[in-house]
């Protein structure tokens, strides 16, 4: 059973940067994370945040 992920962010660009600090914890490095269309979302391999595309006005940058 797979569990929901920390925080979820509906962003507007299909790469995003995440680096922890909104997501309970003390942070992390940042990191840089590509959104595939075919999926519509990327998890942080660090704390599990979720990053969901808004397509209705994303930013057509990949």
């Amino acid at each position: 059973m797979a569990l929901p992920p920390p925080a979820i962010q509906t962003v507007t660009t299909w790469k995003v940067a995440c680096d922890g600090d909104d997501a309970g914890g003390m942070g992390h490095p940042r990191v840089w994370l590509a959104i595939s269309p075919e999926v519509g979302f990327v998890d942080c391999g660090y704390c599990d945040k979720r990053f969901v595309i808004d397509r209705d006005h994303a930013h057509d940058d990949h």
